[in-house]
């Protein structure tokens, strides 16, 4: 069979399984398994397929599930999305702000999602369209976005990385903890080169005041963490008031 056709045939049947409303797992499941038994011969493909599945369970790969439930507990309780208003806010005269909150946002979901799919996503939906609402250009919107999504095939917790040590039988442990410094070493070198060049261009990037006090968000966020009934909202602005009485100028 020729190259396009086998290409044809296998991207229908992921379209076709995906318009009768199956999941996308299941559909490209449905085109491997047809792929297999096209290009391979069935027998093999009926030997390949227990190996397959004990690959799937094995022990290397249960930290992506943890990586999972961890990234859903802290985004489904919004300290995630805390955490970036808080960077929003305390970096309110850097050039180019919300491109670099997209840095340092990016960075932070990296650490929660480990996929470089998700982290771009959700990045794009929450702050691209309020960086095109406040006139930044196309190419200073988007391009941190897509860049920062890179790192979370880095810093840990990386799916890809727990995957890769699998195939290669090397310590799970050991290349998690290789991609650290790399992950923020690209985040800190997009950020000079977005501080950089909006400061030379500011058109690129149009400033504006934040919304509310980059402090109370901060220490909310900060007290937050500990659960306790009393560090909450509701008593940020006595923390505040506390703080002005020793430093005025805080």
């Amino acid at each position: 069979m020729e190259w396009y056709l086998a290409l044809a045939l296998l991207l229908g049947t992921v379209c076709t399984a995906m318009f009768l409303g199956l999941p996308v797992a299941f559909a490209f499941f449905a085109a491997n398994v047809l792929g297999t038994l096209l290009f391979i011969n069935g027998d093999i493909g009926l030997v390949l397929m227990p190996l397959e599945f004990h690959n799937a369970i094995k022990f290397t790969l249960a930290p992506i599930a943890l990586f999972l439930l961890m990234g859903e507990i802290l985004l489904q309780t919004g300290v995630a999305f805390k955490a970036i208003g808080a960077i929003d806010r305390l970096i309110a005269r850097v050039p180019g702000r919300l491109a670099v909150v997209s840095i340092a946002g990016g960075t932070v979901f990296s650490s929660l999602s480990g996929s470089t799919i998700a982290n771009t996503a959700i990045l794009g939906s929450v702050l691209l369209p309020d960086m095109m609402k406040r006139g930044y250009q196309p190419a200073m919107a988007m391009g941190p976005i897509m860049a920062v999504g890179g790192i979370a095939m880095l810093i840990p917790p990386s799916a890809l990385a727990v995957l890769l040590a699998s195939l290669a039988e090397q310590s799970v442990a050991q290349l998690l903890i290789a991609g650290i410094v790399p992950g923020i070493l690209m985040a800190l070198l997009f950020l000079t080169y977005v501080v950089g060049r909006c400061a030379i261009n500011p058109e690129l990037a149009p400033a504006y005041e934040p919304e509310t006090d980059a402090f109370d968000q901060a220490i909310t966020i900060s007290l937050n963490v500990r659960g306790r009934p009393w560090l909450s909202w509701a008593y940020a602005g006595r923390y505040r008031r506390a703080v002005n009485r020793i430093l005025p100028s805080a």
